[in-house]
């Protein structure tokens, strides 16, 4: 059970809460202790893929902090929160209400590497303090700006919806939630806008975003609604990909407990390959894997400089560096 357990994470739910249920459910299932954790926060009002590394699989997580994720979201114009989404109070409200056609001029604005104020209602430590602890305490959060790359954003065609309606983007055919079934998240992207919807007042719209690390959605969203003059806030917000792990790889919570009641987890859990997927194979001979296991550095290896993962056989050994011949271990693994 050393790998990767990939939740679609439900509506309300916390990453801790995640990593819980998971160990959870290996206790249940019998299978013993071993170490769990998150391979980066989602938002408890965020749905989607939180990957959930497991046994040695852990040493491994911080990659996926620094892997790119997608995300759909849903804008609602008219109102911004002190969260940025739906959860906070109103901070500021305004009448003006873009069109298709301006919310696509103002998109290459948001599109390649820009700087970004993370959101008072954030996990950044302010002096040692978690910023959301102080925004709470009614104390002013002043987060400098930081540089993302916004690799690709683009409008989810059919999720707009108009000045007074109430289009799927508020939840329609979706439940209360607004968050849609995956499939249709693809279905969506088909169709154009006609010319007179370009020229119509939206209430919300959604896009789809594929966004380096430390990109906050929120924030993203409030620095688009400032671009059209206007104000907003985040009403959904689905992650769709988590560096190479995507909800086709997801499972719900209810399926998890299913497999641990049935002790059929195994047949959940990804390799720890799966977080390693661009990365390439180097094979070992026994002698090379045990000075690896000691810490030790190979030389004279004919290999290109760069990461590798390091296998004795099918059996993990190392995630490795090779730099001008010499192979040395990143990321050692106890099995």
């Amino acid at each position: 059970m050393h790998g990767w357990i990939i939740l679609d994470k439900p509506l309300g739910l916390g990453s801790t809460q995640g990593v819980s249920a998971v160990k959870r459910a290996l206790r249940e299932g019998g299978y013993g202790k071993f170490k769990v954790g998150h391979g980066g926060t989602l938002d408890p009002l965020a749905t989607g893929v939180l990957p959930i590394a497991v046994g040695e699989a852990t040493k491994l997580a911080g990659r996926m902090l620094d892997s790119d994720k997608i995300y759909d979201f849903t804008l609602r114009f008219g109102v911004q929160t002190d969260t940025l989404d739906g959860e906070g109070r109103e901070v500021a409200h305004s009448d003006i209400r873009p069109t298709l056609a301006e919310i696509e001029a103002v998109l290459p604005r948001f599109t390649g590497p820009i700087e970004q104020v993370p959101p008072a209602y954030s996990a950044l430590k302010v002096d040692g303090e978690r910023a959301y602890d102080l925004a709470r305490a009614g104390e002013e959060v002043v987060l400098a700006s930081r540089k993302v790359t916004i690799h690709s954003l683009q409008i989810l065609p059919e999720l707009v919806s108009g000045r007074g309606t109430v289009g799927e983007a508020d939840g329609g055919g979706a439940g209360a939630t607004g968050v849609l079934a995956p499939p249709l998240h693809h279905a969506l992207r088909a169709r154009s806008p006609s010319p007179s919807e370009l020229g119509e007042d939206l209430e919300c719209i959604t896009f789809t975003a594929h966004v380096s690390k430390g990109t906050y959605i929120r924030s993203l969203a409030r620095d688009i609604a400032h671009a059209l003059g206007t104000v907003g806030h985040v009403t959904m917000l689905r992650r769709t990909k988590a560096g190479p792990f995507t909800l086709e790889q997801a499972i719900s919570l209810d399926k998890l407990g299913e497999a641990a009641k049935g002790r059929t987890l195994e047949d959940c859990i990804l390799p720890l390959r799966a977080g390693l997927d661009d990365i390439p194979a180097l094979s070992l001979t026994p002698d090379q894997a045990g000075l690896l296991r000691k810490g030790q550095v190979l030389a004279g290896t004919a290999v290109d400089d760069g990461q590798y993962f390091a296998l004795l056989e099918a059996i993990p050994v190392a995630l490795v560096e090779a730099q001008s011949g010499l192979v040395r271990v990143v990321r050692g693994f106890n099995l």
